[in-house]
């Protein structure tokens, strides 16, 4: 039998081993310091919440994204780390528990973050979120809650563990989560959660400084979901003057998945929360103050156009590779599956919006997203169109998506030579000729018998069709033809002299043959798409309008067209439709057949521009523009229904291509800017509103350096000026008559200007407003021509330019105004419609 004194030896070696086993608690993480949280650009938004209303904070490496009544989920980029945050609050000497979420009462939105204020009787609970720019590895985004209260509240943070990667690479049904404690001190008792895969290699770590776990079922347990919670005690004059973060942090590797990396993680994190947070302040006044900016007498439009910019610039995300960022399609919360709104690297959607990126001068997205689409193309020469977050996870190959459009390698085409334009970067076009010159290939040999490029190789631009998908469509036909002009600048630019003319030659030749299959004369419109057998779909639709893009090509049987696109049959008080409510098969809530698509709203506004109508065109620029403050405060929202205004429910509300249509029309179309930078020369044909006595645009990007341009009414002419021109720069017009006077460019400006107001309608609203169907110029005369509901009275600014002159008026009353303009007020008299909701339509002229 052993002694008492060896088994006292016995087990003090046993407690030994035990202390040096038993792992070290972390240090505990402390709650952070108030910083300075509303540093940053100037822009933001403020608005009472609505809790369905959607909002997305962006970076990088992982999102927030919720309804603003603070129910949301969060993504370290591609993992789902959890989802279904809500709030419970009580107060001590106060017995009724508080839910926290319906308390939200407003929004504040900055590109660099975005608050919540929850405010109750007994308290107010700021929610600051954002997603750092320059975030380490294995972080994403983070919340800090700001909490102000009467006396000591505990509030309790629930949610959902998800930690699964975004959609289609497969994950474990449900993490294991474990509460790790730190390290206890007199003020602290937390810890972490640890979210654990069935792998080592993954796992991920949630922490709350000075918040204690609430429910964590034991194993044995019967199979019961409890949401993990974090219970956190605050005491006003103990904790007045702190924030709370809510970090989150991922490990992918063995190295970086264990307790002790995890732990190590939260706490760099933690320690570096002011400083991230100021660093994206700094990243978006930067980059709001360094790329094209513009100041016209509308604030709002202004506004639009910046938040535009950062809503585009929060779509860049770092790619699967890790060897760049590329633009993603949109973002909206998940739900209950794996995948956030589109959230992956879409080609489309990024070509489309690169004409946007150029415009405001960030050449740098532009060669990264072109480099990416390139390291994808396939080995005939195609471009892809969606690669996933986790596409190097799976068998990408065999799913149907990489190479599912054919649209994606004409538009790299054009928008290649769109950044060359601007740019001058020949070294760019030669550097990367080979991947431009395959992507001709493909298209130049994947034509129908009539030469032009065909759905054979993908879809054009819908997905689904009734009565079935077409061969050809115009929509892919119209770029073929921009892209073979494209294509031959990009050939001029690599040396290649002879391919440029047999590129111009073939743009010429498919414009002729355009004109000749899909001109249809009994309709006086174009047709939607062209079978093999020569017959044509003539569905009345918006895709025409997409032959006025880049500016090098134009339809020639318009007129009859554009008064449509205008008009109540596709036209809504909140953008165009896809297709006239006329066609049999319209459904305003289809995704193809009949709602309304901000990317459409943007093509119709450019070519109405283009094509000398910008009356509409500035209806429809504006339409886009007040979208950004309708759904997600910011961002312009992917699709709307077609009869009434408001948006779908699975509509992407964070939308890439939908801010580039604030973007494009407005640059291009309102400001009229052509670019020509191997040339030297810039080309400016602006349709200024009447109501306004002139604008500027800072930082107009052009070749290596930026210019401001302002313009000025100056009697009969606008006078344009430019700074920070390069040594033989020159200006040139459009406009007749435009021309060169000493240091100002004068632009002749029409004796007689109109100009329209545009807002957008209360939610639940149908189409009633005012339609401007065409406006034709004729000698000392401008003809319009209205459409709007009976009972209606339409106003409507009149601008003399020069000299006045006296005007005579038929179809409309002519009265004076305070601001210095006349009114146009227009009657639609009840009496003449034969039905009381009938549309009518009334021919107004003003004679001088």
């Amino acid at each position: 039998m052993p002694t008492r004194i060896s088994l006292i030896v016995v087990l003090s070696l046993f407690l030994l081993h035990v202390a040096r086993a038993a792992p070290v608690p972390p240090p505990a993480l402390p709650s952070i310091a108030n910083f300075p949280i509303d540093a940053g650009p100037a822009l933001h938004i403020d608005q009472e919440t609505k809790p369905s209303r959607p909002f997305s904070v962006l970076g990088p490496r992982g999102a927030l994204l919720g309804q603003e009544d603070g129910v949301s989920e969060a993504w370290i980029f591609p993992w789902k780390i959890f989802s279904g945050l809500r709030i419970v609050a009580r107060m001590q000497d106060y017995d009724v528990p508080i839910e926290v979420n319906p308390q939200a009462a407003e929004i504040h939105v900055t590109p660099n973050a975005t608050i919540l204020t929850y405010a109750h009787a007994n308290f107010t609970i700021r929610q600051i979120m954002f997603a750092p720019k320059d975030a380490p590895d294995g972080t994403g985004a983070i919340m800090l809650f700001q909490i102000e209260a009467i006396r000591p509240l505990t509030l309790t943070f629930s949610f959902r563990p998800v930690m699964q990667r975004m959609w289609p690479a497969p994950s474990d049904p449900e993490p294991s989560p474990e509460w790790v404690p730190t390290e206890k001190t007199a003020a602290n008792t937390s810890g972490f959660y640890i979210l654990h895969e069935d792998f080592p290699s993954q796992a991920a770590a949630l922490a709350m400084p000075t918040a204690e776990p609430g429910i964590l079922a034991p194993y044995q347990e019967r199979a019961h979901y409890e949401p993990l919670q974090f219970v956190l005690h605050f005491d006003p004059s103990r904790d007045r003057g702190r924030l709370f973060p809510l970090l989150m942090v991922l490990g992918d590797t063995p190295q970086t998945a264990t307790r002790d990396a995890l732990a190590h993680s939260l706490a760099a994190l933690d320690a570096a929360v002011p400083d991230l947070y100021a660093k994206n302040a700094a990243y978006y006044q930067s980059l709001l103050q360094t790329h094209a900016s513009i100041a016209t007498p509308d604030r709002r439009l202004n506004e639009a156009f910046s938040w535009a910019i950062a809503a585009i610039d929060q779509l860049r995300v770092v790619t699967p590779a890790h060897n760049g960022q590329a633009l993603t399609a949109g973002f909206v919360g998940s739900g209950d599956s794996n995948r956030p709104g589109f959230g992956w690297f879409f080609g489309r959607d990024a070509l489309w919006t690169l004409y946007a990126v150029n415009s405001y001068g960030d050449p740098e997205t532009t060669r990264q997203e072109l480099e990416f689409l390139i390291r994808r193309q396939r080995a005939d020469g195609k471009i892809m169109h969606e690669y996933a977050q986790t596409a190097n996870l799976v068998d990408w190959v065999s799913l149907p998506y990489e190479y599912a459009a054919a649209d994606s390698t004409p538009l790299f085409l054009m928008a290649a030579e769109d950044y060359h334009r601007i740019t001058g970067d020949a070294h760019f076009i030669r550097t990367h000729w080979d991947a431009l010159n395959l992507a001709w290939k493909f298209e130049t040999t994947h034509v129908s018998a009539d030469g032009i490029y065909n759905n054979s190789q993908g879809t054009g631009w819908v997905e689904s069709w009734i009565p079935s998908m077409p061969h050809q469509e115009i929509y892919l036909a119209a770029l073929d033809q921009q892209a073979s002009t494209a294509f031959a600048g990009l050939a001029r630019a690599a040396g290649q002299s002879a391919l440029a003319d047999q590129a111009a030659a073939r743009a010429s030749r498919l414009g002729d043959t355009i004109e000749k299959e899909y001109f249809v004369p009994a309709a006086d419109f174009y047709a939607f798409s062209r079978n093999p057998d020569g017959t044509t779909d003539n569905t009345a639709t918006i895709f025409p309008s997409v032959a006025w893009w880049d500016g090098s090509y134009r339809l020639d049987h318009t007129e009859s067209m554009f008064r449509r696109w205008a008009s109540s049959e596709f036209s809504t008080d909140w953008g165009t439709r896809i297709l006239s409510d006329r066609t049999s098969f319209y459904d305003p809530i289809s995704y193809h057949q009949g709602s309304v698509w901000p990317v459409f709203t943007g093509w119709v506004s450019m070519a109405e521009y283009r094509a000398g109508h910008p009356l509409a065109g500035y209806i429809h620029l504006m339409q886009n523009a007040n979208l950004t403050w309708s759904q997600d405060p910011g961002d312009v929202t992917e699709l709307l229904s077609g009869k009434f205004f408001q948006v779908l429910g699975r509509s992407t509300a964070h939308q890439l291509w939908s801010s580039a249509m604030v973007i494009s029309p407005l640059m291009r179309g309102l400001f009229g800017l052509e670019w020509n930078e191997p040339a030297n020369t810039l080309t400016i044909t602006p349709h200024l509103p009447a109501q306004w006595p002139g604008a500027t645009l800072h930082n107009v990007p052009f070749g290596k350096g930026r210019l401001d341009i302002s313009m000025q009414r100056d009697g009969a002419n606008l006078a344009v000026r430019v700074q920070g021109t390069p040594p033989g720069f020159h200006l040139a017009s459009a406009t007749p008559g435009a021309r060169q006077q000493g240091d100002v460019f004068l632009i002749p400006l029409p004796p007689v200007e109109v100009g329209v107001d545009e807002n957008l309608p209360p939610f639940g609203s149908e189409t009633t407003q005012p339609k401007v169907l065409e406006e034709q110029y004729q000698h000392h005369a401008l003809t319009l021509s209205f459409a709007a509901p009976a009972g209606s009275d339409v106003s409507m600014d009149v601008r003399e330019n020069g000299a006045p002159v006296k005007l005579a008026v038929t179809g409309a009353a002519l009265q004076p105004a305070d601001s210095g303009l006349q009114k146009l007020r227009i009657r639609f008299s009840p009496e003449q419609a034969a039905q009381p909701e009938a549309w009518l339509r009334k021919t107004v002229t003003l004679r001088w």
